[in-house]
């Protein structure tokens, strides 16, 4: 696999009675996860849920907490988005944290059938891949209107364009690609690619997980993305350090999301990887066999642990401390 580094990726669950002290677990969990030296963090942006509803926002919180850790948005929505206060969101955010951003994107609509008329006043007609594009454009900072146009503002005059710019934050930015089509698109538009615990076999000769996330990944490196980064992601929940009970509570965890792995969902052959809770060293032996991660396949530059959803940060901490027990392994496999 020669994965050199791990990221992870938080849910950011908070009581709803009590937000700020859920968030602030978060914002806590991403400094330690600093320190243990973790490459990145990211965070879901969830609307109507127990969690983080602007990533930008926060990651300009936690860029506060941190000075090394990348940043990560894994993945914006973008369909409730305007693509240039979004941009001018995440370059603010960018800004905070002096270049640790990483933006991603999705098309998805989580919630749309309550959610549209709120954020639009008709329904949108443009695609999703369409205002990602866009999005990523306005980060690259261009300037608007014509070479003479100016805009005064108190003790300054300049030609107007999105601010604060924040050089590299376009070049660092990536798309959810769950299936074939997405994942060409990603590798043709020149983004990064995240991909997790969820694709789409639609198109692919397989319903084995690792086996279509694998040719997804392929489809990508040949449509323009070899040069690009690939974080793949999984729920790994290794219990080394954990007592009994806890353990206990993780596989009844992992049991209870076990049926929905079995086969292919819906029209677009949805599949779900089953999460990895054990040892890491059985954890690690898994993962080695896992299509994904083969070298024909192409390089996977990290690997992204995807944290539960509804634990409590001392799990997450304790997840997080016995993970870093797999990255010998994984920089190590062929």
């Amino acid at each position: 696999m020669g994965i050199e580094s791990l990221a992870f990726l938080t849910p950011g669950n908070y009581a709803d009675d009590d937000p700020a002290a859920g968030l602030d677990d978060t914002l806590r969990l991403i400094a330690f996860g600093e320190e243990l030296g973790y490459r990145g963090a990211w965070v879901r942006q969830r609307h109507l849920e127990h969690g983080i509803s602007s990533a930008a926002v926060f990651l300009g919180a936690a860029s506060q907490r941190t000075t090394t850790i990348e940043l990560g948005t894994a993945v914006i929505p973008i369909g409730y988005e305007n693509p240039f206060r979004l941009a001018e969101d995440l370059s603010l955010a960018d800004a905070l944290s002096r270049g640790r951003v990483q933006a991603g994107f999705s098309t998805g609509m989580p919630h749309a059938d309550l959610l549209t008329d709120l954020v639009f006043d008709h329904r949108p007609t443009e695609s999703g891949h369409a205002r990602v594009a866009r999005t990523v454009e306005h980060l690259r900072g261009a300037y608007l209107g014509d070479e003479g146009t100016r805009i005064e503002s108190p003790g300054n005059v300049q030609r107007p364009r999105l601010q604060p710019h924040s050089p590299g934050l376009a070049d660092r930015s990536w798309y959810g690609g769950t299936s074939l089509g997405s994942s060409r698109w990603t590798g043709e538009t020149g983004l990064h690619l995240l991909t997790g615990n969820i694709v789409s076999a639609a198109g692919v000769d397989s319903d084995d997980f690792g086996t279509v996330q694998a040719r997804l990944i392929d489809a990508f490196r040949r449509s323009g993305g070899d040069r690009k980064r690939v974080a793949v992601g999984r729920v790994i929940v290794p219990t080394d350090s954990a007592d009994r009970s806890t353990a206990d509570r993780y596989r009844a965890y992992a049991r209870s999301r076990y049926e929905r792995t079995r086969t292919a969902h819906g029209d677009r052959r949805t599949l779900f990887a089953e999460d990895l809770v054990g040892p890491v060293a059985e954890i690690a032996e898994r993962l080695a066999a896992d299509p994904a991660f083969a070298p024909e396949t192409g390089p996977v530059t990290e690997f992204r642990l995807e944290l539960p959803y509804e634990f409590d940060v001392r799990d997450y901490e304790q997840i997080l401390t016995d993970a870093l027990g797999l990255l010998p392994a994984l920089a190590s496999a062929a």
